[in-house]
């Protein structure tokens, strides 16, 4: 790479900016950057110590214009590159005037760049009018901004540089300010990537963040894909939470200082990390200390190479350190210069964690190393004691133990000379076991043993060119390819392995310590105390945020795998009873809804799950579905009344998100229960049970509606009681919290995507959902109303910043939101903002942004890639895709069984909507297209336009939904609860009012396993066409009859009509609630349970009866 042609950072030494007047609109001065800021180092400089400050006022047309530097004299050539990084500040004005602005350049023969049509590298307008209306920079942080002047300014001469701040002239009193630095024209700049797809991924995208500000909130991990051990550079070795800040943690002179490279199963810093190994070059005379300030290391990030197969830095010592992974662990690679202070060489080992009894390690004489670690953050449910092995390539000098405060912290001291004076190199391979020090060995051997740093390498490298390999794309600019291959990376980062081989390479045997079986002991210095299970697990994930997107852009992108890592969450079941909301590794009670629910069902129904898998599967949802859970962190809240009322109750905390979550998982376990009854390979005894489950789960997905308001047309809490709270005139839908997760009224008043028709007539029809999905967009966030939070929490701010109206892009609860417009007629509406979602939220990667908000497990990369390829689970848990604007000229996903390409004709930044579109040829008009339309090999070709289209509009083009015409979703209702209950039990009759009172919380035991249970009407007569029964934690009804009597009086004389009869059934779990169809209903004054036998230990026992009807009307 050529030396740029002129630089300047601001800092002493370099050029200076010509000076501005005092009473100028425009004033830049050199000062010691911004003060504050959520991702960055305050008062410093993006590099260095100083910046370029700007402030002024707009006072008349046109930009307001600062000459920065002049006479130059530099000839454009065909390569020629403009960057600089900018902050501009927010100042709390929510009309962002300090965002117009941009650098541009006056050429010697009168023109200037802002004349010639110049963009930035994502296609937004160079000038400073054309940076603030394309929204590309985010305020209050630093923004990389590449001009490529050599494109229109070939062969002309720079004069000069200058500063332009243009707010739009209807703002005459706004005020701007900022901050430039590292200014840079540069002849040649452009370095090549590698020949592999690896080489374009960046780990340390989304690293640029903070609890305050989530640009991705990502650790940047070495590691194979899905694997068991994760590599991370530590700028932060004391922390479980922000591991490596790529810029706030800055030192006194603004440079990275890594204070170690370790050990991580970290999810997400909001989860934290557990059993951290860290690893530390040190060099000078004497022992060496492992405090962190003191071993601290500084670097420059262009010193540094961070991809998932190696990670590698030069400090700015001279010391080097390299690592290339395994599953279990990986190959360490220390490099002394010759120059070494007093020629010793040190590597130091040490945890996170400095709490007595959490951690033993020792470096021993023979270059051994052995040791354990227990310590974890407090969401690390079910983590247990991770057992060391290592060696290094040559015996040690000297071990011990580190100076400093440090208490588990090792050395291991090398002579840095080396064999021929000119510096050491010393390897490290370590490698890691919950299981038992015996296995962590035996990983070593495995894995390591015999292989070169290399080799060990190039066997990473080849497992992630296999992933990313299978998308190829055609049309994207270098920034949208490491864009592409640094989102498939984050995809199959994550869910991580939690699987060992006990045996061999040739004969494996895969067990795992179950971070969700109870333990059987305490761990001892080398075996642990976990449950150890045979079958393979993975952990490491949190479905709220992943089904929307993860799961979904697996199953489509390679099925095989999908299968693989969906059966290692459902071995969680098998060990332990349910499948994690939040493995982290074990049952963290966390987040709302079981969304493995949908995300499972959206695999299998998409061909991504075998058949016995899929069963297993759907067990563990209809658990959720149907079980009160026995404790928090497991299961769904509050199912032990919203089964029975219809909604999940205010008293549960974050109750609209619970209830409508619900709603979404019954949708999908619904359509899987109906697609596994006609499944071949389902057993022929459990198709007539999943029909009826279907039908009720079905049924159950449209209860959303219990949750919307008519008065004020948002979805609210509802006390048990079914008043909506608080009072309508005290609701604001744009407070955040309470009720609503991560969000507010606004973001939820959407949240029905599986049935988009039903959804629709809540607000009056297709029309009435589009003009509410309109004031959505037009309406913007102010990032102010805490709510239910107290406080403002960073999603309120990104939300805020996206600039989008009221959708909070930059989290999860929103990713669906424009999409239904697809679904209402509107389709150009979705395309237009998708495309402009794509083209500036997903920015910065070169500067460890490029996400809106935080990554999560994969899911916002699979967002950027479904959304790029045009196709995306809008309703997901169903064999659908809405269709939206593909980004590129042409993408390909190399599937299994045969190639999927997008194509595209006339797509450019400008042509973003769809005008006709084909599969294999044949036109279609709909705005969705099915799975099978998909797959076996097909080509979907679109073609674009630069205006609004009417393909996708038609009365046929909407997607399917369960709700169909124009009347509001209507499921059946409970009217148990409108008539009295008796139970005869061999004795007096007695009330049996617990068995209606709306919670399986309560239950009755009964005297005799064959007791009477007869509802008498109040009123009307229903048409009771399904009931369900709900177990006690005692025996189990297992045989019965429900009839029916015109007789509204005694028993004597009634005749009695057997509508339902069962026998030989079984309730799986205690307080399990199980539907039944009534085979032949009718409209009866009294309704009775006959119990004819039962299964089970102790006395019979029932928690609920629920007789459903259509409602009235």
């Amino acid at each position: 790479m050529a030396g740029p042609d002129f630089r300047t950072s601001f800092e002493p030494g370099d050029p200076a900016p010509l000076p501005s007047a005092r009473r100028a609109p425009l004033v830049a001065r050199v000062g010691d950057g911004p003060a504050s800021g959520a991702t960055h180092k305050p008062r410093a400089g993006f590099t260095g110590l100083h910046a370029l400050g700007f402030a002024g006022l707009k006072d008349g047309p046109g930009p307001a214009t600062h000459v920065l530097f002049r006479d130059l004299g530099i000839e454009v050539g065909p390569r020629t590159r403009l960057s600089y990084v900018v902050l501009p500040d927010l100042r709390g004005d929510m009309r962002y005037p300090s965002t117009y602005v941009a650098l541009d350049l006056a050429f010697t023969d009168g023109t200037y760049l802002s004349d010639l049509a110049a963009t930035d590298a994502h296609g937004t307008g160079a000038s400073a009018r054309a940076q603030g209306e394309g929204k590309i920079l985010y305020p209050d942080q630093w923004n990389a901004v590449r001009v490529e002047v050599g494109a229109v300014a070939a062969g002309r001469t720079v004069d000069a540089v200058l500063l332009h701040c243009d707010p739009p002239d209807d703002l005459p009193d706004a005020a701007f300010s900022g901050w430039v630095d590292d200014v840079a024209l540069t002849a040649e700049p452009v370095v090549a990537p590698g020949p592999d797809l690896v080489d374009l991924v960046d780990t340390r995208r989304g690293t640029m963040s903070s609890g305050q500000f989530s640009r991705g909130n990502n650790a940047p991990a070495t590691a194979v894909p899905n694997g068991f051990t994760l590599w991370v550079p530590m700028t932060d070795a004391a922390s479980q939470r922000w591991l490596y800040e790529y810029h706030r943690a800055n030192d006194h002179e603004n440079r990275p200082v890594l204070q170690g490279f370790g050990v991580s199963h970290q999810p997400s810093p909001w989860m934290g990390d557990r059993n951290q190994l860290v690893v530390q070059p040190a060099a000078g005379s004497g022992t060496p200390t492992a405090d962190l300030a003191a071993r601290g290391l500084p670097f420059d990030h262009a010193d540094e190479t961070a991809r998932p197969d190696l990670y590698a830095v030069t400090f700015a010592g001279g010391l080097t350190l390299a690592a290339a992974p395994t599953d279990h662990g990986g190959v360490l690679r220390f490099g002394f210069p010759a120059d070494t202070p007093d020629g010793a060489g040190h590597v130091l080992l040490d945890t996170v964690t400095t709490a007595a009894g959490e951690a033993r390690l020792t470096a021993h004489p023979d270059g051994t190393v052995t040791g354990w670690v227990d310590d974890g953050s407090p969401l690390s449910v079910g983590r247990s004691r991770m057992f060391v092995a290592g060696v290094f390539d040559r015996a040690p000098v000297a071990v011990g133990v580190a100076a400093g405060e440090r208490q588990h912290a090792r050395y291991a001291t090398f002579d840095a000379a080396g064999d021929d004076g000119q510096g050491a190199v010393v390897e490290l391979r370590l490698a890691t076991s919950y299981l038992s020090l015996d296995q962590a060995r035996r990983a070593l051997d495995q894995e390591l043993a015999g292989r070169s740093f290399t080799e060990v390498q190039d066997a990473a490298r080849e497992l992630w060119q296999e992933r990313l390999g299978v998308v190829e794309v055609a049309g994207a600019t270098d920034d949208q390819r490491v864009t592409l291959y640094s989102n498939l990376y984050r995809l199959h980062l994550y869910p991580t392995s939690h699987t060992e081989n006990a045996g061999t390479a040739e004969a494996p045997v895969h067990r795992h310590a179950s971070p969700v079986a109870p333990p059987v002991g305490p761990g001892t210095d080398t075996a642990t105390g976990a449950a150890v299970v045979d079958g393979r697990m993975m952990v490491n994930h949190g479905f709220w945020d992943t089904y929307r997107t993860a799961w979904p852009a697996l199953a489509l992108l390679d099925p095989g795998l999908t299968a693989r890592l969906a059966d290692g969450f459902v071995q969680q079941y098998r060990d332990g009873g349910w499948i994690s909301r939040w493995s982290s590794p074990g049952y963290a009670d966390l987040m709302t809804g079981t969304s493995s629910d949908v995300a499972f069902a959206d695999a299998y129904l998409k061909g991504a799950m075998p058949t016995d898998v899929a069963l297993d599967a759907y067990d563990a949802a209809l658990k959720n579905a149907t079980v009160a859970p026995p404790h928090d962190a497991v299961g769904r809240k509050g199912l032990e009344t919203s089964a029975f009322l219809g909604f999940t109750p205010a008293a549960t905390h974050e109750s609209v998100s619970w209830g409508l979550e619900g709603c979404l998982n019954d949708f999908g376990t619904g359509t899987m229960a109906a697609a596994l009854a006609d499944d071949p390979a389902t057993p022929d005894d459990r198709r007539a049970t999943l029909r009826e489950e279907s039908a009720y789960l079905l049924d159950r997905a449209t209860q959303y509606g219990g949750l919307f308001d008519p008065e004020v047309r948002f979805f609210r809490a509802r006390r048990a009681d079914g008043a909506f709270t608080p009072a309508a005139r005290h609701f604001d839908p744009d407070d955040w919290g309470g009720p609503f997760t991560e969000t507010n009224a606004w973001n939820f008043a959407f949240h029905a995507p599986h049935d988009p028709r039903g959804l629709a007539n809540l607000y009056g029809g297709p029309a009435g959902l589009e003009a509410r999905l309109d004031e959505f967009f037009a309406r913007p966030e102010d990032g102010t109303h805490a709510g239910g939070y107290g406080q403002v929490i960073h999603e309120m701010t990104e939300a805020r910043d996206a600039r989008l109206g009221m959708w909070g892009v930059s989290n999860q609860p929103s990713h669906h939101v424009p999409w239904l417009y697809t679904a209402v007629g509107a389709p150009w509406k979705a395309q237009r903002i998708l495309r402009e979602t794509l083209r500036r939220l997903f920015v910065g990667s070169e500067i460890g942004q490029g996400y809106p908000g935080d990554e999560d497990n994969g899911e916002m990369s699979a967002w950027w890639l479904l959304a790029a390829l045009g196709l995306y689970p809008l309703q997901v848990g169903s064999p659908r895709y809405a269709v939206g604007s593909p980004l590129f000229d042409e993408i390909t996903v190399h599937r299994p069984d045969g190639d999927l390409v997008v194509r595209t004709v006339g797509n450019s930044l400008e042509n973003v909507y769809v005008q006709s579109l084909t599969v294999d040829g044949e036109p279609r008009d709909a705005a969705w297209l099915a799975h099978e339309d998909l797959v076996g090999g097909a080509v979907v070709e679109l073609v674009m336009g630069p205006e609004p289209s009417a393909w996708g509009t038609g009365p046929d083009a909407a997607p399917p939904s369960l709700t169909s015409g124009d009347a509001p979703p209507a499921p059946l209702l409970d009217v148990s609860g409108r008539g009295t209950v008796v139970v005869d039990d061999g004795g007096t009759p007695t009330d049996g009012a617990l068995l209606v009172d709306d919670t399986s919380a309560t239950a009755l035991t009964f005297a005799t396993r064959t007791p009477v249970v007869t509802w008498t009407c109040d009123g009307d007569r229903p048409l009771v066409t399904r009931y369900t029964l709900t177990s006690g934690d005692g025996a189990a009804p297992a045989a019965w009859r429900l009839e029916g009597t015109d007789d509204a009086g005694s028993d004597d004389g009634a005749t009695w009509t057997v509508l339902d009869e069962r026998s030989g059934e079984a309730f799986r779990w205690a307080r399990q609630t199980r539907p039944f169809g009534v085979a032949d209903p009718g409209r009866y004054a009294r309704l009775r349970l006959v119990v004819t036998d039962a299964a089970g230990d102790g006395p019979l026992t029932l928690a609920q009866l629920e007789l459903l009807a259509q409602p009235a009307g």
